[in-house]
């Protein structure tokens, strides 16, 4: 009875605000039958451009909010705060883990053909160096060429993805790469996947994108598997949102975002974690 009250309980995935949702429409598609609380911390958003020391209390504060929630695993759908706060999570948090960095990383370094990866992320993520340490580890022949793009998430957030502007900005941040002579590009944030046609014309076809939401996803049901956690029965899963910002706005983007509509939108008081 316990263990099957367990298996029942939701997965918990935070991000600084709405790109996490690339990571949980993955994570539904790929476990229907789980339910899942999600968390946009999108009131003290974004966390690529704050200290360390502060990015370490954010995230601490939102995997708290989750376990208020009795969530049995949380993922941690920010690469800014998997950067910057994973092996402090490591080491204070007893209930399963999953980061975003990690399966991306090792995705590019098992699909890039010349050795030559790129990752693009938020200056918190790209001066952490986390990518190319964990690429590094799989295989010390490979360079990593790290790009900040921190006009990316606001772009995002804002809704723009496929005009002219996102193109032109991806162009002046993309070029660098481009000369460098990547075959694979890392979207180390999980607000790029929504830039992900735009990143894709600026790139050309011969540069492989890899999308670190799918591989997230990947990672957390076999995680699930692993522990015998993954729940098939009968009752219909449920979906809960929150957010440190505007209920509405979060509604009406968010819902862009997953391509269906969010409904069970709630405040979340953060600071109080």
């Amino acid at each position: 009875m316990v263990l099957c009250s367990i298996l029942q309980q939701p997965i918990g995935i935070f991000d600084s605000g709405l790109g996490g949702l690339t990571v949980l429409k993955e994570v539904m598609d790929m476990l229907p039958n789980e339910s899942i609380v999600y968390f946009g911390d999108s009131g003290r958003a974004p966390y690529g451009t704050k200290s360390e020391e502060v990015i370490v209390k954010y995230t601490f504060q939102d995997i708290n909010f989750l376990q208020s929630n009795d969530v049995k695993i949380v993922v941690m759908g920010c690469n800014t705060a998997s950067a910057c706060s994973l092996e402090e999570v490591l080491k204070k948090i007893d209930i399963p883990i999953v980061d975003v960095v990690g399966p991306g990383a090792a995705a590019a370094a098992k699909q890039t053909r010349n050795g030559k990866i790129g990752v693009i992320g938020t200056a918190a993520t790209i001066s952490s160096g986390v990518y190319e340490k964990a690429i590094k580890k799989i295989n010390p022949e490979i360079e990593v060429f790290g790009k900040e793009c921190s006009m990316f998430v606001p772009l995002v957030e804002e809704g723009w993805w496929d005009d002219s502007i996102a193109y032109s900005i991806c162009e002046r941040y993309l070029k660098q790469l481009k000369d460098d002579g990547v075959d694979t590009l890392i979207l180390g944030c999980t607000h790029y996947p929504l830039l992900k046609n735009t990143i894709g014309q600026v790139m050309g076809s011969d540069v492989l994108l890899v999308n670190s939401a799918i591989e997230v996803a990947k990672a957390v049901k076999n995680t699930l598997d692993e522990l015998k956690l993954n729940y098939n029965g009968e009752h219909k899963p449920e979906y809960k949102f929150f957010t440190s910002d505007s209920v509405e706005k979060f509604k009406t983007l968010g819902s862009t975002f997953l391509g269906r509509e969010i409904e069970n939108v709630k405040s979340a008081d953060i600071e109080r974690y």
